[in-house]
């Protein structure tokens, strides 16, 4: 049986490219470049809550990194290190070796180093810690937001809620549908560069991990507004298309996590830039609402001008 230290040289050591010192030693050593700043962020999957545990292990590697290279891009930084914490059932040979396939095929498109990390035996864990740069004071947080700002979506949120309902039974999507779907649940693909763009735009920023309504509320509570959505406008049609009923849909867009695109507002007088960056960048962005002065409340407005409260209620782990 291979020890933990063959597993991680057989599967886990690649030359870096922009790393000191990497994997083997008792620490990594990164050295930022000069004016950048460090951003810090560290995402959990486990077996079970985050994923099914036969889950495809290629794609799984993929996922892992990829959450957390989302929470980069939402910063609006460049994703440059990772440290990788296995809790494995068995020292699996097939499956260890088809997890770095995923893990390092999203590291080579995002241009991330694995620079070092842990290996256990015990339940199916999976913990990446990200390291990423940005100009000093040029960070998107969530707490710019200011009343008669824009809320702005990237991409067709709600797909992998809907991939999710399609293996719990809810619905049968067939063909490419299913298919699209299901690889924005197993698959995502992180919004580095658009993140990068929104640089000196948006005022506040975060990216869709626990439903877009629930994701909002984070921005409005650090920055002390409320928000009114424009149902009308919110991106259904690929959802519809795909065999969703309104209700389905609007449940997969506005509650379903693990989308990653990018939440942000952004002043009004930045519209046509922000539009110009989707078509540059060829991922499509949506203007959904307005951000409004009375902090906390989340109003939605149907296509006949009726408004309704929403609770900004994503998921929560111990909720």
């Amino acid at each position: 049986m291979a020890s933990e230290f063959d597993l991680i040289r057989r599967h886990f050591t690649r030359a870096p490219r922009h790393t000191a010192l990497a994997v083997g030693d008792d620490a990594a050593l990164l050295q930022p470049r000069a004016g950048m700043q460090l951003a810090v962020s560290t995402d959990m999957l486990v077996a079970g809550t985050h994923f099914f545990p036969d889950a495809d292990a290629e794609a799984l590697g993929w996922k892992t990194l990829a959450v957390n290279v989302s929470d980069i891009a939402a910063m609006g930084a460049e994703p440059r290190w990772a440290v990788l914490a296995l809790s494995l059932p068995s020292a699996d040979e097939a499956w260890i070796a088809a997890f770095a396939r995923g893990f390092f095929a999203c590291a080579e498109a995002f241009g991330v180093d694995l620079a070092g990390g842990d290996t256990t035996r015990g339940p199916l864990n999976l913990c990446v810690t990200i390291f990423g740069e940005v100009p000093v004071g040029a960070a998107i947080t969530r707490d710019g937001a200011q009343p008669g700002h824009d809320i702005w979506i990237t991409g067709t949120p709600g797909l992998a809620s809907l991939g999710l309902a399609h293996l719990r039974g809810e619905i049968a999507l067939q063909g490419d549908h299913a298919r699209r779907c299901l690889d924005a649940l197993h698959r995502p693909r992180p919004r580095v560069g658009f993140g990068l763009a929104l640089r000196g735009i948006a005022s506040a920023m975060l990216d869709v991990s626990d439903g877009l309504l629930g994701d909002l509320g984070h921005i409005l509570e650090r920055s002390a507004c409320g928000a009114r959505i424009d149902v009308p406008t919110l991106p259904l049609a690929d959802l519809r298309a795909a065999g969703a009923d309104d209700d389905l849909a609007r449940r997969c867009l506005l509650s379903g996590g693990d989308d990653y695109e990018l939440l942000f507002t952004a002043p009004a007088a930045r519209r046509d830039e922000i539009a110009a960056l989707g078509q540059t960048l060829g991922l499509p962005v949506t203007r959904i609402g307005t951000v409004t002065a009375q902090p906390g409340q989340l109003l939605l407005r149907e296509a006949d001008d009726r408004e309704h409260y929403s609770a900004p209620r994503g998921y929560d782990h111990f909720g």
